[in-house]
């Protein structure tokens, strides 16, 4: 059997446009907040997974980033693991830091996710997406995904609109959706409506701007039919969290420990774009549903990976909220908005909180330790239970090249 691991702590920087601060600073304030909220010392970290993505390319930083960053705060001589995996980077590091500590390895493990996006270069920030995919295919992957919503072309008037790879490889997909299941424009706006809207709760939301599902669709075009409120934006931040064993656990006084009953780690594959039943977030999402003994109707509480709005119809369909096809009328209905069936990115999501890339895993496991404490304000989901994330990044063939499915319990 599993050696069982908690939670014990986490902390959060706001995620924003910090141009004034270092990668280090964020860092420094998301650790010594978990190591507060766990009441424990650096002293007693025994392993260290940290997530990052962008150093390399916005600071030339192209090694050791952990060791480097964590020396700051007096983490040092022990085991530090720097990992990448786009932007499921941050649940990547959670899934092997929990891995860590079920194999023997430590009993008191820190993950970090931190990301320094934005730069006075613009064009150092716009290159941090261009290895999300198979650079010797770029042509013929962009040709490939196009032809998927070739069936629903765009209206008159509405492109071509910012130029932006990934988001155009979401319009694609998205369109494909629309001419299958006859998902529309409007259901794509009450996604992100409903996000902005719960952004408004969340003190960490790189936006707080209520908007309605006019004010999307009225937003600047990107690539037709997503406008910029459907779409994340780059962001700097970071999160932190403890992990611990259960036998660690008595060393850990006032703890508020939440559970980690499952997590799964996938990859891409070469599937179909037709076949919906193996997406890479769904084989993730049964994975950890099996390890965790709990199945859809149990989960009071999710985060998903919403780079854009129609990823997050995408991901509910994928953790089987709803059935293939139906999430855009799921989320019309409201069942996932606060007060709704299954709540889906009270934080506000990607699409409003942010998305420092390596720290967005991270930052889902943040808002869930919340929610199961019942400690977040405005934006707490009655009652909570069992919580559930999705963090996925990058591309291949038809989907996301890595996908992270965590499920905590309390």
């Amino acid at each position: 059997m599993n050696e069982e691991v908690f939670v014990v702590g986490v902390g959060m920087t706001r995620f924003g446009r910090w141009l004034d601060r270092s990668l280090k600073s964020l860092v420094t304030e998301a650790v010594l907040q978990a190591i507060k909220d766990a009441n424990c010392r650096a002293a007693d970290i025994e392993a260290a997974f940290f997530s990052n993505t962008t150093q390399s390319i916005i600071e030339g930083q192209h090694l050791i980033r952990g060791q480097i960053a964590l020396r700051e705060i007096g983490i040092e001589s022990i085991p530090v693991v720097n990992v990448e995996n786009a932007c499921a980077s941050g649940s990547t590091a959670f899934y092997q830091a929990m891995n860590h500590l079920r194999a023997g390895a430590a009993d008191i493990a820190l993950v970090v996710g931190a990301e320094k996006m934005y730069n006075e270069d613009r064009l150092k920030s716009a290159a941090v997406f261009d290895g999300g995919w198979d650079v010797h295919q770029s042509k013929a992957i962009a040709e490939r995904l196009a032809s998927i919503g070739a069936d629903f072309p765009t209206p008159a008037g509405r492109g071509p609109g910012v130029a932006s790879p990934f988001m155009e490889l979401y319009a694609s997909l998205a369109k494909g959706h629309m001419s299958r299941f006859g998902t529309t424009e409007r259901q794509l706006a009450t996604v992100a409506a409903k996000n902005h809207r719960h952004s408004t709760l969340n003190p960490l939301s790189q936006y707080q701007n209520d908007m309605s599902v006019e004010d999307v669709l009225a937003g600047k075009l990107i690539a037709w039919p997503l406008t910029l409120p459907m779409c994340s934006p780059i962001s700097d931040g970071a999160a932190a969290a403890i992990l611990c064993t259960k036998r660690a656990l008595p060393r850990f006084s006032d703890a508020r420990p939440v559970s980690v009953l499952g997590c799964a780690l996938t990859s891409g594959s070469s599937r179909d774009w037709s076949d919906t039943e193996g997406h890479i977030c769904q084989r993730a999402a049964d994975k950890a549903y099996d390890e965790a003994g709990v199945g859809p109707k149990d989960v009071s509480v999710a985060e998903v990976h919403d780079a854009s709005a129609f990823a997050e119809i995408v991901q509910i369909e994928n953790l089987r909220f709803c059935e293939i096809g139906e999430g855009g009328a799921f989320s019309e209905r409201g069942e996932t908005a606060l007060g709704g069936r299954i709540p889906v990115n009270p934080s506000g999501g990607l699409e409003s909180k942010g998305h420092p890339i390596g720290a967005t895993g991270l930052g889902q496991i943040y808002e869930l330790t919340q929610q199961l404490r019942g400690e977040a304000g405005a934006r707490q989901v009655a009652d909570a239970r069992i919580a559930i994330a999705e963090n996925s990044g990058g591309f291949i063939g038809v989907e996301e090249a890595a996908a992270v499915v965590t499920i905590l319990g309390r």
